[in-house]
């Protein structure tokens, strides 16, 4: 009986593929183990395992795999079960979830080797330079890489040279697979066992007289031994002794010590205190937990709404701790790496080195010994913190999952594939372990409300401060009065610059929030009206001071700032609009002495950008700290009294219909940065509209209001949550063969819907990257079964691919667009 093996290989198609395994293979092969399979004419995956069985596929003959890369499975049952939930939700392949939710060192894919076809004999007065040189290279060198070659032949394009080398039998190509994850050894030492004795040290420290160097190495060993009773380091050694590698190393060349490798994971926590106990809750934090407790017993998702710097993060500590005690795994997501920073250190306080951390600014090998902690419940991978990727960590016992900030967009994945909402997928993640759920936020998205009040959703609400600390006064500046009255210092109202002057009088900090990176959005000629624009985009270039570069932060483009407009050669270039890096220095004009920081994409690039910024200013080493949204989200700075925001009208304007809903939380939760202990804070919002609903619903923390008055809106235009929406973009580099794309694919989509089908419309920035974009809304009305909606648009999209001359238009789906 022949035996087959079903895989996933990590590249967008629609179904598995089937490889034969020998008897012995079937029986040791289990489904979450990786193998190595050929596909196409040479290239080689790394496949993950889904089944297997002894049906041989029917249009095609199975080949054989390649070779098995785990003992064990690396993906669990459950991980597979919520792997194909996604892939079906978000019309997206179940490949492209394999790639996006494994650590990338786990996708081996094989590299292309070169060597010389040593069975013929070659004129080498036939070959052409480029030819000539490959082969000279291949002379001294048995192996060579693709990158290797493009560097011998300084250029990026040397698949021609490749292929006329093939043709002419002078080179032939081979596929390696190669593992990417080494793991970590740690160089430890000790003495021989020749030496144990006294008598034997005593002989051997009088032979080592003539050599002081190694005879101290041996003396700082045993005082290290003494001392800490733990193996010792050779790094160690080499620092107590004050001697180098090289002594170390000749006494291991003579027997004297032996060395011996640990393997370690590269992130450890150094805890040299006893862990902290819990905080005990207050009567609301208490009454909050109790109801969440309730919903738990009826397995509901919970939404928790706490106003901000109520308290929130100690009921979770609190849950966590509870789960913790009935031997499960806890899973706390956040929506932005810089509040795991701040929010590790608080849990690690708790719960030691059971805390685990998994977001992108890790490394690919620090990654996957996180996962393998995980996967194997280690004791120091208990609870998982960690951005929206964490969500795909192999749990074994999972038993509570904690969305915090769950109104957050940050959480929705837009590009690549698959484009997934983790609070959603969360959701699901914690009904396929049966294990609880908590949305937690101060501002609850429409959406989650919305399901409360259907009974979907249990809930439970903190509503006063903790310590019953007042909420922050909020004053609303009209700056289109002050500039009319010529009160302006920069982008500064007279009233915001007195209450910061006022704020660094009483040593206190200042939160200041502008939406947008960069010292100006456009520079334009005051002549004739130009701005550069982006090649690739359709975009205006970013001036970013610092570096004096025009950016484009759509595909990072960027040139030297010019110093004459390009198109009249005058120069007389001006700044329109501005970011932070213009905010940071008009207060380094206004403000001498302050210390200012500033808190952008541009400012956290590195690995540990956030922390030092982050650590800073807890540590009131900076009086200011200048930021775009990442400022706003669940950070936690004692010593703020004053948030101001410098241009909410921004953010009201934006063409879209969650933009009043997202200015209110996005408002609400930068105001809540200020004022978190005994003193009242002060939130100071400048506004050319002062009078807009929402900023009123803001200044009176009125989000029953704002919530009544979306829902009614969206209800009117069947939006969601009462609609369910399908947003649909076409792309391809030509203009009018995307048009013509766009207008056929929808004519099939009204056919099927009718009315509830919205476009083709090109969106506010219509080129990206040199790639056209045209987006349809699909809205489902209440009633309306998703799965057949899905399945309608799939037909549809099967004829669109049937056209020639259509194939390569992409056609990218976003269920639940946001």
């Amino acid at each position: 009986m022949l035996n087959f093996i079903n895989v996933i290989l990590p590249i967008p198609l629609e179904k598995l593929f089937t490889y034969s395994v020998s008897a012995a293979e079937a029986e040791f092969i289990q489904p979450g183990m990786r193998v190595a399979v050929p596909f196409g004419k040479s290239k080689i995956y790394s496949a993950l395992v889904h089944e297997v069985h002894q049906v041989p596929p029917t249009v095609y003959e199975a080949k054989e795999i390649h070779q098995i890369l785990d003992e064990t499975p690396v993906v669990t049952e459950a991980q597979l079960k919520h792997w194909f939930w996604i892939s079906e939700y978000y019309m997206c392949s179940i490949g492209e979830v394999f790639r996006t939710a494994v650590p990338s060192a786990f996708l081996l894919e094989s590299e292309t080797l070169i060597l010389k076809n040593t069975k013929i004999n070659i004129d080498e007065l036939e070959l052409l330079d480029d030819e000539f040189l490959v082969y000279e290279a291949l002379s001294h060198q048995s192996i060579l890489r693709v990158h290797e070659i493009s560097s011998i032949l300084d250029k990026k394009n040397i698949l021609p040279v490749l292929n006329r080398l093939l043709d002419k039998n002078i080179i032939i190509l081979k596929e390696e697979v190669y593992e990417q994850y080494k793991p970590k050894m740690v160089r430890y030492v000790r003495m021989s066992k020749l030496f144990q004795s006294e008598e034997k040290l005593e002989e051997l420290l009088n032979s080592l007289t003539r050599a002081p160097k190694q005879s101290q190495v041996v003396l700082s060993l045993f005082q290290l031994q003494a001392s800490t009773k733990k193996p010792i380091k050779v790094s160690d050694l080499e620092e107590a002794s004050s001697s180098s590698s090289a002594t170390i190393k000749s006494l291991v060349n003579k027997n004297i010590l032996e060395e011996y490798f640990v393997q370690t994971d590269r992130v450890i926590y150094l805890n040299d205190t006893e862990n902290s106990d819990l905080k005990s809750l207050n009567e609301y934090q208490q009454k909050a937990f109790l109801d969440i407790q309730e919903n738990f017993k009826l397995k509901k998702p919970t939404l928790l709404h706490g106003v901000t710097s109520s308290g929130k993060t100690e009921v979770y500590v609190k849950l966590i701790e509870q789960c913790l005690k009935s031997k499960k795994q806890a899973l706390y997501l956040l929506p932005e790496i810089a509040l795991t920073t701040q929010l590790i250190s608080r849990l690690q306080e708790y719960f030691g080195e059971k805390v685990a951390v998994y977001h992108s600014k890790y490394s690919v090998q620090e990654r996957v010994e996180v996962w393998n902690n995980v996967l194997t419940n280690k004791s120091k991978a208990q609870i998982v913190i960690g951005a929206r990727s964490a969500l795909f960590m192999p749990f074994k016992e999972l038993g509570l999952v904690i969305v915090d900030e769950e109104h957050e967009g940050s959480f929705k994945q837009y590009d690549p594939a698959p484009r997934y909402h983790a609070r959603d997928a969360a959701i699901v993640l914690a009904h396929i372990h049966n294990a609880n759920i908590l949305l937690g936020s101060a501002t609850p998205s429409v959406e989650s409300f919305y399901n409360v009040e259907n009974g979907k959703y249990g809930y439970a609400s903190i509503l006063k401060r903790f310590g019953n600390v007042l909420m922050p006064d909020i004053e609303l500046v009209d700056i289109k009065e002050q500039t009319r009255k010529k009160r302006m210092k920069g982008h500064f109202s007279e009233r915001l610059f007195l209450e910061i002057e006022e704020t660094l009088q009483n040593k206190e900090q200042v939160i200041l929030f502008q939406n947008r990176r960069g010292f100006a959005p456009i520079v334009e000629c005051t002549t004739c009206g130009h701005s550069p624009q982006c090649p690739n985009c359709d975009v205006s270039l970013t001036y970013h001071q610092y570096q004096k570069q025009l950016r484009c932060h759509y595909c990072s483009y960027n040139i030297a700032l010019p110093l004459a407009c390009d198109a009249c050669g005058v120069a007389t270039l001006d700044t329109k609009g501005f970011g932070t890096e213009q905010v940071e220095q008009e207060l380094q004009t206004l403000f001498p002495d302050a210390k200012i920081g500033r808190m952008d994409l541009d400012t956290t690039r590195g690995k540990h950008g956030y922390e030092k910024i982050i650590t800073a200013f807890e540590q009131q080493e900076l009086d200011i700290l200048v930021g775009t949204q990442m400022l706003t989200k669940g950070l936690d700075f004692r010593n703020v009294s004053l948030v101001g925001i410098m241009n909410a009208d921004t953010l009201l304007n934006f063409p879209d219909f969650r933009a009043h809903e997202r200015s209110y939380q996005l408002l609400t939760q930068v105001a809540g940065r200020a004022g978190r202990t005994q003193k009242t804070g002060k939130v100071i919002i400048q506004s050319y509209n002062p009078y807009h609903q929402i900023l009123k619903q803001v200044s009176t923390g009125d989000y029953m209001g704002m919530y009544k008055e979306q829902l009614y809106e969206r209800q009117q235009h069947k939006y969601p949550p009462v609609n369910r929406i399908i947003k649909i973009t076409f792309k391809h580099k030509d203009y009018s063969k995307l048009n013509e794309a766009a207008e056929w694919f929808t004519k099939g989509l009204r056919n099927s819907f009718g009315v509830h089908v919205l476009g083709p419309e090109f969106p506010p920035v219509a080129r990206i990257r040199n790639q056209y974009l045209k987006n349809v809304l699909i809205k489902i009305p209440v009633g309306q079964s998703l799965p057949k909606t899905k399945n309608s648009i799939k037909r549809i999209e099967k004829s669109f691919n049937a056209i020639s001359h259509y194939a390569s238009v992409r056609v990218i789906y976003n269920v639940d667009y946001i």
